[in-house]
């Protein structure tokens, strides 16, 4: 039995009537709120020096004295409106940024403003017992020397980029905030390629139990994996424009090496689609072979009802037949009339079965 999932539970959910008539700017949080209270993690390092820090409130962090090259604050959560306008007033960011930001339901994009640039995306994790794709939003930020980030819930995908950031001869401790930004991308673009791999097993197995005509659910199925390939292909196309647009931003933000970098995700992203959509075309063959099988089995019990009809067309004609109320009928008077009469169905009968054999309906009927 499938489990619910998360996506599907929305009772903490606002929708899009909250932000109505309201001007553009105004900081409203759309979505699930994943998280009872904001989580707050700076990282101020430079190549030879980095300090680690959480906050249990955006009012600590007001306080830090920031001392490094380069700076990334993390945020998980984002229905606190309080912390977004704290962030946005410390660093500068435009009203529009921060409604986009608590905006949990946006396509992905690329936005460039004076001094820093806004990127919204969406990650993804599979759920193995619901087979379904968990999606969240991601929003980062980047400036001259700083990347800000955005996530609806904790998760552990960036935790290999903090990993980086610990290791004081990590090339990424010296290539600023737009090396930080594309490890970022590249570990949300990784993660893609994990749950576009988990959801090609669960479909492959599918493949299986219907070529073996075991599958329980076929059509629920197949229709389940079909809705959840267009969604994750549907929030990864927009990447590309996303990509291509970060490899043109001003030297400034990115240099010929970033570019380089980014341009190798890109050609990431593009696998993806390409796998994606093979996904999508063996969905679609999966529908064509259950229709197949519905078929089969159709035309088996058709055949069935056929050859029990013709084995039984003499006794039932016989039947009818002698079955006359008439006074004068052949061997209707005679004790052994309806032994003769019998042993004529039974004789018809096994005529007509040794003739289908011969035929091999049987047999053209199980191959």
């Amino acid at each position: 039995m499938r489990k619910r999932s998360e996506k599907r539970l929305s009772k903490s959910r606002t929708n899009y009537t909250t932000k109505a008539g309201r001007p553009p700017g105004s900081i409203v949080h759309l979505g699930e709120i994943k998280v009872t209270q904001p989580d707050i993690t700076l990282f101020d390092y430079g190549s030879e020096n980095l300090t680690e820090v959480t906050f249990r409130s955006i009012d600590e962090s007001r306080h830090y004295p920031r001392a490094q090259d380069t700076l990334w604050l993390n945020v998980h959560g984002l229905h606190d409106t309080r912390v977004m306008e704290e962030i946005g007033r410390r660093f500068g960011l435009h009203p529009l940024v921060l409604e986009d930001v608590a905006n949990t339901q946006q396509r992905a994009k690329l936005d460039e403003y004076d001094g820093y640039s806004y990127v919204a995306l969406r990650t993804f994790r599979y759920d193995a017992d619901a087979h379904d794709a968990i999606s969240d939003q991601v929003s980062l930020v980047l400036g001259k020397n700083f990347v800000l980030s955005f996530q609806e819930r904790p998760s552990g995908l960036f935790e290999p980029t903090r990993n980086r950031l610990r290791q004081a001869g990590s090339s990424l401790r010296h290539g600023g905030a737009a090396a930080l930004l594309h490890a970022l991308i590249d570990a949300i673009v990784d993660q893609y390629f994990v749950v576009v791999e988990a959801l090609s097993a669960d479909v492959e197995v599918l493949e299986d139990q219907l070529l073996a005509g075991k599958a329980k659910r076929p059509t629920e199925e197949i229709n389940h994996y079909r809705r959840e390939i267009q969604e994750i292909r549907r929030s990864i196309w927009p990447l590309r424009e996303v990509l291509a647009s970060l490899q043109r931003l001003p030297g400034s933000h990115l240099t010929s090496d970033t570019q380089l970098y980014f341009r190798d995700v890109y050609d990431h992203t593009i696998h993806v689609i390409e796998h994606l959509d093979a996904l999508r075309e063996l969905i679609g063959s999966l529908f064509e072979i259950h229709q197949a099988n519905v078929n089969n089995r159709m035309n088996a019990e058709i055949r069935m009802l056929t050859v029990v009809t013709t084995i039984f067309a003499p006794a039932t004609v016989l039947t009818g037949f002698f079955g006359m109320n008439f006074q004068h009928m052949p061997w209707l008077a005679q004790p052994w009339g309806w032994q003769l009469v019998a042993a004529l169905m039974a004789g018809l009968g096994t005529l007509l079965i040794t003739a289908l054999f011969w035929r091999r309906w049987w047999v053209r009927e199980n191959s």
